[in-house]
């Protein structure tokens, strides 16, 4: 691992300088406040030296020459929403805070785009968006708490994916500092673009370890008028699963697939108060589909309930904001029966999904922890929960990391990676590197050499390059 200096008064004196003496904290409530994100286990936290508040994209930059001047590692942080450990100082040093660059800087419902402060909150974002009658397509389903900065870091998916794509697919431009401190703009409000490389996709997803993001040009698109959400209930799971593939073949175009088998439905329900249909034995898929004529929303509702009739559905019925409440709060669900879980991120071909929800939940039986299965089926991204319950730390960890041994390769075998929105994080560096393609990981780890030459940058996340 690189070996780190500590923050000194010096440092802190300079980092007043640059940001004021009210935005430089490294009191015990302040830094235990930011020593994790969302990983509850107490093991993995680690206090950051100082947290820093910069008001501006000049003062982030001046922040990483002084991270360099000093070697002092930096822990980029936005909404603290991450599920893979992704915003907490591993290595100690500067939590980077960007919630005070928060300024919707401008919306032009004509040329259709926005311009945001990293900082901005993500539902604000897609409600200025509605107001003039767009959309902005990100939706993670952290979208009321998470920032905009950390959605581009991580390229997050969401509910929306299967129909407009992640978020690296909603932006035009992003505003960069680099891990020495430099300013760049990458990207622009272009609809196609053949000069030089992709800079702008490299950074976005790269979970800040190549740059921080405080700015960004957005996509805005028309918002669609007529929208229906439709609740298919299963008895049987492997029925549930089967209806993806045949949404999908069917043409409907639809905006979203939510798949919750009957644990998350049943622990979700429990923690928003709600009793929906078959909450003791159902599991439920979830379909939007969205149109700008009222007829074709019609014939595309009546196509949909055909489909989940066939498919087996017990009941099938049009979805009101009590199943979306459900389905958003699934983690906080499962959080109320255990304090400690592993919640898995993998991705496979949308045709493969339900032959890999079948397989591992039929391998999950064999263990003693509880799973739940959550997907956002239609691109094939699925959640796998793994609760503690009533087992020693010891058994705990002996038995993820042996259904894991079995998970993860056999995702790679069917197409498949690690990570569909999450992202790594310092969750699983290891398992990147045990099953990336080790030329794809030296290209990985080139790069990181390449543009943060200190290793400075969330260092321990995505990749291990402390040693190269």
């Amino acid at each position: 691992m690189t070996k780190f200096n500590p923050v000194t008064e010096e440092l802190l004196a300079e980092l007043r300088a640059v940001v004021g003496d009210e935005f430089v904290k490294c009191d015990e409530e302040t830094l235990n406040r930011y020593k994790s994100d969302e990983e509850p286990d107490p093991k993995f936290h680690h206090l950051p030296e100082v947290v820093v508040w910069p008001g501006c994209t000049e003062e982030v930059a001046a922040v990483m020459k002084l991270a360099n001047k000093y070697l002092v590692p930096v822990t980029p942080r936005g909404g603290g929403t991450s599920v893979s450990r992704g915003a907490i100082p591993v290595c100690g040093g500067i939590v980077l805070m960007i919630e005070r660059m928060d300024k919707i800087i401008e919306i032009d419902p004509d040329a259709m785009f926005m311009k945001v402060q990293a900082g901005a909150r993500t539902v604000e974002i897609q409600k200025l968006a509605n107001q003039h009658g767009l959309l902005y397509a990100g939706d993670p389903c952290s979208a009321e708490s998470c920032l905009i900065g950390g959605n581009l870091a991580t390229n997050a998916g969401g509910n929306k994916a299967v129909r407009y794509g992640t978020t690296r697919h909603q932006v035009y431009s992003i505003e960069v500092v680099t891990p020495t401190g430099e300013i760049t703009t990458l990207g622009s409000r272009l609809k196609k673009c053949s000069t030089g490389y992709c800079l702008e996709q490299l950074i976005m997803g790269s979970e800040g370890t190549l740059g921080i993001i405080t700015g960004a040009t957005l996509k805005l698109l028309p918002l669609c008028p007529y929208r229906v959400d439709i609740l298919a209930i299963f008895t049987e799971v492997q029925k549930a699963v089967n209806l993806v593939p045949m949404l999908v073949k069917a043409g409907l175009n639809p905006t979203s697939i939510e798949f919750m088998d009957n644990g998350f439905v049943r622990a979700a329900s429990d923690y928003s108060e709600l009793r929906l249909p078959h909450y003791e034995d159902g599991s439920y898929v979830i379909v939007t589909v969205e149109t700008y004529n009222e007829d074709e929303l019609e014939m595309k509702m009546e196509k949909l309930d055909e489909i989940c009739t066939e498919a087996g559905a017990t009941d099938v019925v049009e979805a009101d904001e009590r199943v979306w409440k459900v389905r958003r709060n699934c983690l906080e669900g499962s959080k109320a029966l255990s304090k400690v879980s592993v919640s898995d991120d993998l991705v496979v071909p949308v045709d493969q999904i339900a032959v890999c929800l079948n397989h591992l939940g039929e391998v999950a039986k064999d263990f003693k922890f509880k799973i739940m299965a959550l997907a956002h089926a239609g691109d094939g991204n699925l959640h796998f929960n793994m609760l503690k319950m009533d087992m020693t730390d010891e058994e705990w960890e002996s038995e993820v990391s042996r259904f894991h041994a079995i998970a993860y390769p056999y995702v790679y075998s069917l197409g498949g990676r690690l990570s569909g929105e999450h992202g790594i994080g310092a969750l699983k560096v290891k398992a990147l590197q045990d099953y990336c393609d080790p030329v794809e990981m030296q290209i990985m780890k080139t790069i990181k050499k390449a543009m943060d030459p200190n290793n400075v940058l969330n260092p321990m996340k995505l990749i291990d390059a402390s040693n190269d």
